[in-house]
């Protein structure tokens, strides 16, 4: 029997409840592990949640009818045996719940100790961003997203349901069931936002690639017209969304910008995403003008095991080739997907929070910083530095100057003017979360 244990400080049924909500499963699955979820128990009486794993092979949990006590006990066990997952909730003084996980398996305790570690953080602070949200007036909303099978609209849709939100998803193709509608980029439904308390809108080819003209295109066409069009459709929606949260990026400022502390306010910079970036962001004007309060975020380079540039950079730093890129001195401004989340969630219910919106964490670091810390993180030297040809083999030589050598120091000055509390302000602490290397 292997048992982790923590006391977090927050009454028990609400911890109980979070665990019933759709995202649930998501919210816990740590990011390292190559595991995606197919679907989640429907009850935590006698449902059954399925995960995929690499080659095609399915994690099937049954909840055990038997063991359930509302408010206290639930239990999942592995439909072929060797897993049976005893979840405990006891009272721990008022308002603190002991959280008690214990599990009989074969499975050595060491490989699952980072496992219980990453799980207790991360329901310790979401239902601390979800109390703070509701102190300060939030209550269940309605929320439409576009993008949400991407990292960051999964993460946040998982995160949304999991406090009491209903998410619409903004889908493409046919939609499946009431939480999603049926959404055309270049022409949306006069109704498509009816209902509607915020839209936040991510949907955008991934910016990743050789800068070469079809790529450049699919970049603007995907971004531009189609938030221009969303922002109509807001515009002229009776009963539609009050906020329109658009997605942004930090590449606003240009590449190449040295050691200026660039704010919000900062001066807009030159180069291909610079201009597809200030065009973004003008194409949200149609909900502005129509009253609704439009915030729009502009994203530093996102940590999340799963996804972007640390899924790249695992791989070669856990087997020692990792190494700083030219100089090393170029800044990378960056954020933890969790506190990225936090951001759009503040928007929602931030009325003060207007504008162009800096999501990066409040420190930033040069690359050679940033190289070392991941090393350190991962137990890996660092000596190798990266060839200057080898980002441009991946990117051409113009997106390596817009993306691998970008040299932008940012700052969250909306957000630390708000008081904004982040999760994992520290890069190490940031990578440690996404990469299950805690010290215990």
């Amino acid at each position: 029997m292997i048992e982790c244990s923590t006391v977090i400080a927050h009454p028990r049924r609400d911890l109980f409840t979070w665990h019933t909500r759709p995202g649930a499963v998501r919210r816990l699955l740590p990011p390292w592990q190559p595991l995606t979820v197919v679907s989640e128990a429907e009850s935590l009486v006698d449902g059954r949640a399925v995960l995929r794993l690499p080659g095609g092979l399915k994690w099937v949990a049954q909840h055990d009818p038997s063991a359930f006590v509302a408010d206290s006990c639930f239990v999942d066990a592995l439909a072929t045996g060797g897993w049976r997952h005893i979840h405990e909730f006891s009272d721990a003084g008022t308002d603190r719940t002991q959280v008690r996980d214990r599990v009989e398996t074969p499975v050595p305790a060491r490989i699952l100790q980072s496992m219980f570690t990453y799980r207790h953080r991360q329901l310790a602070d979401d239902l601390a961003a979800h109390h703070f949200a509701a102190e300060s007036g939030l209550s269940p909303r309605v929320v439409a997203i576009t993008g949400t099978s991407g990292l960051v609209g999964s993460a946040l849709a998982a995160f949304l349901t999991t406090g009491g939100h209903r998410v619409i998803r903004l889908v493409r193709r046919l939609a499946r069931d009431r939480d999603e509608r049926h959404w055309e980029p270049m022409n949306p439904a006069p109704d498509l936002l009816r209902g509607v308390d915020a839209v936040i809108h991510l949907a955008g080819a991934s910016i990743a690639g050789r800068f070469t003209t079809e790529h450049k295109q699919r970049v603007r066409d995907s971004r531009i017209e189609p938030t221009r069009r969303l922002a109509l459709a807001a515009a002229h929606c009776d009963g539609g969304p009050s906020v329109f949260i658009s997605a942004s990026a930090i590449g606003f400022y240009g590449p190449d910008r040295g050691d200026a502390i660039l704010s919000e306010d900062s001066s807009r910079g030159e180069g291909f995403l610079a201009d597809v970036v200030a065009k973004w962001e003008d194409a949200t004007t149609p909900a502005d003008e129509a009253g609704i309060r439009v915030v729009r975020v502009r994203t530093g380079i996102v940590q999340a095991a799963a996804g972007g540039s640390l899924r790249l950079l695992r791989p070669l730093f856990s087997v020692g080739l990792g190494g700083k890129l030219g100089s090393g001195q170029q800044w990378v401004s960056w954020i933890g997907l969790d506190d990225l989340v936090d951001v759009y969630h503040r928007a929602i219910w931030d009325s003060d929070l207007n504008g162009p919106v800096n999501a990066v964490a409040p420190q930033a670091v040069r690359n050679d910083e940033y190289t070392d810390t991941l090393g350190t993180v991962l137990n890996r030297p660092t000596v190798l530095p990266v060839p200057s040809f080898a980002p441009r083999l991946l990117l051409g030589s113009e997106g390596t100057r817009e993306l691998a050598q970008a040299d932008q120091r940012v700052a969250p000055g909306r957000l630390l003017d708000r008081g904004h509390r982040f999760r994992q302000p520290n890069l190490a602490d940031a990578l440690a979360h996404q990469l299950g290397r805690f010290s215990h």
